[in-house]
C-alpha cells in the first residue's frame, strides 16, 4: 500500500502501473495479483485506509469539550489530515470521483458524515448529512490546492477553512 501511495505521491496517475508497485514493494506482479486483482482495486485500498485514518481521528475528538470546540478540532483534524500527504489527497480525491464510491468505502464515508453531524450538532447546528458533507469539501475545496502548491501554513489554512465553514454554516 505504501509502494503504491509514493507511486501516486512521485508520479501521479500516469506512472501508477502495477509493475511499478510491485517493484517499488520489493515483490512480483504476479504477488501483488494475488492481493489485487488491477491497479483500481489497489487506488480503492488507498482511499480506504486514507478514510479510516481521517475517520479515527474524528472519532477521537471530544464532543463534550469547549477548549478547543469540537468543530475547531474538527477542522484541525480535516486540515492535518490534507496537509500530511498533499499530493496523494488530492489524486485520491479525483481517483475516488473515477471510480465511485464501492461496499468497503461507503460505509466508512457514511461514518465520517455521521461523525460531522454530531459535531455540527454538539455545536448548535441543525445539522444534516447533506451540510455534513458541504463541510468536508469545503474544507478539501480550501486545502487542497493550496497544499498541491506547497503552502503549508497549518495556522493560516486552518483560519481560511473556518472562514469558509462559518459562512456555510450561517447560510441556510
Amino acid at each position: 500500500m505504501e509502494a503504491a501511495a509514493r507511486i501516486l505521491e512521485a508520479a501521479g496517475p500516469s506512472g501508477y502501473t502495477t509493475n511499478a508497485i510491485a517493484q517499488r514493494a520489493g515483490v512480483s506482479v504476479g504477488s501483488l495479483y494475488q492481493y489485487f486483482p488491477n491497479k483500481d482495486a489497489i487506488t480503492r485500498a488507498l482511499i480506504r485506509r486514507e478514510l479510516a485514518i481521517l475517520e479515527a481521528q474524528i472519532a477521537a475528538i471530544n464532543i463534550g469539550s469547549t477548549n478547543p470546540s469540537p468543530l475547531a478540532r474538527l477542522i484541525t483534524v480535516a486540515v492535518g489530515q490534507q496537509l500530511e500527504r498533499p499530493r496523494l489527497a488530492h489524486i485520491l480525491e479525483a481517483e475516488q470521483e473515477r471510480l465511485g464510491a464501492d461496499a468497503d468505502i461507503t460505509p466508512v464515508y457514511e461514518r465520517v458524515v455521521v461523525m460531522i453531524c454530531a459535531i455540527l450538532q454538539s455545536a448548535g447546528f441543525a445539522a444534516s448529512c447533506e451540510l455534513a458533507q458541504d463541510i468536508a469539501s469545503l474544507i478539501a475545496t480550501v486545502v487542497n490546492p493550496a497544499a498541491t502548491r506547497g503552502d503549508d501554513d497549518r495556522a493560516r489554512l486552518e483560519m481560511r477553512a473556518r472562514a469558509v465553514v462559518m459562512a456555510r454554516l450561517s447560510t441556510p
